[in-house]
């Protein structure tokens, strides 16, 4: 079975490729079962390369061409005009290309994957957003570097993918008292959970708000929760109530394509 990626309509303009996969569609077993494509996993290097080069063959682009980064949940956005080996990977959290036949990959397992582009003026962006990324400004910074190589903010269209949903994902006080600290109205994302002083996040619902504090007036949540469902998608917080060994991760990329 080859993988069958999610999409998102705004993101079908022509020379413009995409997808949210999911975990089906791989050569991966045991706990990073289908379509792993985290070489920081403990999964078999052979395997991840099979399913990134799955991932490339869906995107239309070489496999050397699908590129990712080394994320570390910071603000760094990475410009990615040329292919990398995995190894020569830089860090960052995000990437920006104007560039034909690159494809820029996202990896998760419960974060927020979004996939940024401009198909008018030939600019894309991706960029990891987990809960400390969104609140430090990693969506803030693709769109100002997108803004840099030409893209114009009301022509961004912006597609957050699946991440955990708010029912999923309990925190503790000091998670809630991070946010407040940045802006009191930051407790709109926070609902009341079972646990006395605890709260469930929205993270999604928070990303939207940023993205949407950034202007950007095209932006979308495909709303699927990734620690429900785990036919579809791999879940860090679902491995570890599960006391399992490891976790794969799922990818999202995109990729201006050639005339």
């Amino acid at each position: 079975m080859r993988p069958k990626p999610l999409t998102h309509p705004r993101l079908g303009a022509q020379h413009l490729a995409h997808g949210f996969f999911t975990r089906r569609g791989g050569v991966s077993d045991g706990v990073h079962d289908g379509l792993n494509c985290g070489y920081g996993s403990d999964d078999a290097r052979d395997s991840v390369a099979q399913n990134r080069a799955r991932v490339a063959q869906a995107l239309a682009v070489s496999p050397e061409a699908l590129v990712t980064v080394h994320q570390f949940h910071g603000v760094d956005v990475v410009l990615a005009e040329r292919a990398w080996l995995h190894n020569d990977a830089p860090r960052g959290d995000a990437m920006v290309c104007t560039s034909p036949g690159i494809a820029l990959g996202i990896l998760t397992a419960d974060c927020a994957p979004v996939l940024f582009a401009d198909a008018e003026n030939g600019v894309i962006g991706a960029a990891h957003a987990g809960w400390r990324g969104a609140l430090a400004g990693i969506l803030d910074a693709t769109v100002q570097v997108m803004e840099d190589k030409g893209a114009r903010r009301d022509n961004i269209v912006a597609v957050v993918g699946p991440c955990i949903a708010q029912p999923s994902y309990e925190v503790g006080p000091e998670f809630l008292a991070t946010f407040i600290a940045q802006d009191p109205n930051f407790s709109k994302f926070f609902a009341s959970s079972s646990r006395v002083d605890h709260h469930n996040f929205d993270l999604a619902g928070f990303v939207m708000a940023r993205l949407g504090g950034l202007g950007l007036e095209q932006s979308h949540d495909i709303a699927l929760d990734t620690y429900a469902d785990d036919s579809l998608f791999y879940s860090y917080r679902r491995a570890c109530h599960r006391d399992e060994s490891d976790y794969g991760r799922q990818i999202a990329a995109i990729a201006l394509l050639p005339d």
